[in-house]
């Protein structure tokens, strides 16, 4: 007769768990799909009790799993020959886990299963929000690379840091936890270290892995809380203490630890101050020492320790990459902000379009720190784009970064750790703080300097302590409190980091161009303004103009710095006057209800040689007036057709002649533009009727452009010139079309200004958008 209850195998149970995660579902919902009244039977089931054959059967079939691999096979009463007294000792190990584990599943999933958010008022279910991280398994800091490696890298590289060459290999969190037995997980602020070990608790309570282990989930901050008041406290003691509510006696826990069935994470090494992290980092090791079978798992800011525990392996969370983020924010849009699935995947994808566009890969550099990314989120979802004026969004990031992360965890790291011996540090105001982190900034990237020898840094370091009232003089002291201000700085914020032995840089480009900025902004004056102006046009300044703007109480001043700078990058050159007259004029000329500088900056761009960049391009143009993306009013819809065929014809050869011979005549058809030009479709048509016919084959096409192609070309260009005033051939030389993308460049850097201000006098950004593309050549010769 069947057995009217079955139970799942360990091996089924953890099957059957993976099944249940990739369905996404809670028991609850699970208990609903089997029809079920209460989710006890779904709870039964996953911790391999038994239950009714039938709800078995329903739940395997839910969950599309067969139960013949799930069910526990009938147990075998003969004794196997050469059977030892280890098997049954060793189902009463498993026996005693799964009563341990069944004990503490609830408190687990209340101490681990939620996350809080800072600015979010309720607290997130992990599942709904956690992104598997990735590991490094080579310390950034402990690698020895040349520096010139480094400072030879572009710009733009330094942020992801991952220079071609010096890539590391990434794991997954589960696959390094698997690999190694005893673990100390470094990260960045906000890098995910503390959701990182609650993401293991809940996975190992769930039976998504390591279904044999207990898991147990410490907070060492409050571990050494409770030392204050009884020195004489041991780890074991303290884990029995966590334990004992849940009827978890002293003798079941020591013959879990003895037999090596703990999953133990110790939080926050990191968060542990003063004497209390000498007495925290003696107590360990020696749980270690007598229990070292278990699985251990220690996190910590990645520069604030001195401290080896002797067999444990260093390891690194690495930012998330792009597919981490985009995973992150769609989590985000619908567990967070609430928004239904559709709502949510598209609010996602708008995100990271937004995200990856070039001129935002500074937002996208600090997305790939969780922190950052969860304020990222918050800002984008209520207007569904990046704030224009940057300078804000990067403030209120390091805000959190020096100020809000520590006090939403109630972490006052006033006393110190003693590795990092920071009392210098500790006594330096929050203000005096940002100004020396300003200052670092301003003097390293003014010299272009994005990483700098650990030696030079502590040069800059005590530059500024020895200006403060009652700094020491002796030389010795301030070389030993300039290295303690600089690790502490990068253990408590992470605004600077060792991106390889003795090698620092900001975290952030974003962070170095912040703090350059702000110090311009707090010392400025003509002098320093002027000083900032003669970078217009080195692009690695752009986002230090921009923030300046935004920072700036008005930013007046600064606009019309720029203006006369771009005014004179002309300098006396008569080819590129004469040229900026024309424009003037043939802007002046045409009948559109665009904005003056938009169609400027279209005609600047369809007067450039056809190969180069620029030319076309109206990128600019419709930034300035964005009615220029629609419809093009007849005047400029004519003169943009009229140099794209000036264009097919002069790429034309012989050889392609016949090929593209239908390409050149789509181009001179513009009767649809030609309405009220009844003299100039006249010439066209003139000029159309002077090429031979395909029907004349391709050999005969080919003599013909090769004897009459180039005057043909000509007539055209003279056709243009003489009826529309465009097409001319400028001749300009490679340094004057540098000249001219500067010049270019720099309006649209003043076009961003404007829009990234904080405060400009209303008559004063009209006229300098009017001004954009404009040379008054009788102002500049005044000046």
């Amino acid at each position: 007769m069947a057995k009217r209850s079955l139970q799942a195998s360990a091996e089924g149970i953890r099957k059957a768990k993976q099944a249940f995660k990739r369905k996404g579902w809670t028991q609850e919902y699970l208990a609903a799909e089997v029809g079920l009244e209460t989710r006890q039977p779904i709870w039964k089931f996953f911790t391999g009790k038994p239950i009714d054959r039938h709800v078995f059967n329903d739940i395997c079939f839910i969950l599309e799993l067969d139960p013949s691999e799930i069910l526990l096979a009938p147990a075998i009463e003969e004794f196997t020959p050469g059977e030892t007294s280890a098997t049954p000792y060793s189902v009463d190990i498993d026996t005693l886990v799964q009563k341990l584990r069944s004990a503490h599943y609830e408190k687990i999933q209340d101490q681990c299963g939620t996350l809080k958010l800072l600015d979010i008022a309720q607290p997130i279910t992990l599942n709904d929000l956690y992104v598997d991280v990735n590991i490094l398994e080579q310390i950034s800091s402990q690698r020895w690379i040349n520096i010139h490696e480094l400072q030879n890298s572009e710009s733009q590289d330094f942020d992801q840091f991952d220079l071609e060459g010096l890539r590391q290999e990434r794991v997954s969190g589960l696959e390094a936890v698997i690999k190694y037995s005893k673990l100390l997980v470094l990260g960045k602020p906000g890098s995910g270290k503390t959701t990182f070990l609650q993401s293991l608790a809940i996975n190992c309570n769930q039976g998504v892995f390591l279904q044999e282990y207990l898991p147990i989930f410490i907070s060492l901050k409050n571990f050494a809380e409770d030392i204050r008041e009884r020195p004489q406290l041991s780890l074991f003691n303290y884990l029995h203490e966590y334990l004992i509510n849940l009827d978890i006696s002293e003798a079941d826990l020591t013959t879990i630890l003895t037999n090596g069935k703990a999953l133990i994470l110790l939080d926050g090494l990191d968060e542990i101050m003063g004497d209390d992290f000498e007495k925290i980092v003696w107590k360990i090791p020696n749980f270690i020492d007598k229990f070292y079978k278990n699985k251990i798992i220690i996190t910590c800011r990645i520069a604030a320790h001195d401290y080896n525990f002797p067999g444990f392996t260093q390891v690194e969370i690495a930012d998330f990459t792009k597919p981490q983020i985009a995973a992150f924010a769609q989590r985000w849009f619908l567990s967070v902000a609430k928004n239904p699935p559709d709502q949510a995947q598209a609010l996602a994808n708008k995100f990271m379009q937004k995200l990856e566009l070039p001129e935002n890969w500074q937002i996208l550099e600090l997305a790939s720190i969780p922190i950052l990314l969860n304020l990222t989120c918050l800002v984008f979802q209520f207007i569904e784009d990046f704030p224009v004026n940057r300078s804000e969004l990067y403030r209120q990031g390091l805000d959190l970064l020096l100020v809000r992360w520590d006090e939403a965890r109630g972490i006052k790291r006033d006393g110190g750790i003693p590795a990092v011996g920071d009392r210098i540090y500790r006594d330096l105001s929050l203000l005096h703080k940002i100004k020396l982190l300003s200052r670092i900034a301003a003097i390293t990237f003014a010299q272009g300097d994005y990483f700098l020898p650990e030696t030079k840094m502590r040069q800059l370091i005590a530059g500024y302590l020895i200006q403060l009232p009652n700094a020491t003089t002796d030389a010795d002291a301030l070389e030993l409190e300039s290295a303690a201000v600089l690790r502490a700085i990068a253990a408590q914020h992470g605004l600077l980091i060792e991106r390889a032995r003795g090698i620092y840089s900001f975290s952030h480009l974003t962070f170095q161009e912040y703090f350059t900025a702000r110090e311009i902004v707090a010392n400025h004056d003509n002098q320093m303004l002027g000083e900032l102006v003669n970078h217009l046009t080195e692009k690695r300044w752009r986002e230090v103009f921009l923030m300046s703007v935004g920072i700036l109480p008005n930013a007046d001043e600064l606009l019309n710095l720029i203006k006369q700078k771009i005014d004179a990058l002309i300098g006396e050159n008569a080819k590129l006057k004469t040229f900026l007259h024309w424009l003037k004029q043939k802007s002046q000329a045409v009948d559109t209800p665009y904005h003056p500088a938009s169609v400027r900056a279209f005609y600047f761009s369809i007067a450039l040689p056809s190969e180069y960049s620029l030319s076309r391009n109206q990128n600019l143009a419709i930034l300035i007036d964005r009615r220029l993306a629609g419809n093009l009013t007849i005047d400029l819809a004519l003169d943009l057709a009229l140099i794209h065929a000036l264009g097919v014809s002069m790429a034309m050869t012989a050889e392609i002649f016949f090929q593209r011979f239908s390409a050149l005549i789509l181009a001179l058809d513009l009767e649809h533009l030609l309405k009220k030009e009844t003299s100039l479709q006249q010439l066209l048509q003139e000029l159309k009727n002077d090429l031979p016919t395909p029907s004349q084959g391709r050999q005969a096409l080919k003599t013909w452009w090769q004897m009459h192609g180039a005057d043909w070309t000509d007539k055209l260009r003279t056709l243009i010139i003489n009826t529309r005033q465009i097409g001319y051939q400028w001749q300009f030389t490679p340094e004057e079309l540098q000249l001219l993308q500067n010049y270019s460049d720099a309006n649209k850097l003043l076009l961003d200004c404007l829009n990234s201000a904080a405060d400009v006098t209303p008559s004063l950004r009209d006229s300098l958008e009017r001004s954009l593309f404009y040379f008054d050549d009788e102002n500049q010769n005044q000046t």
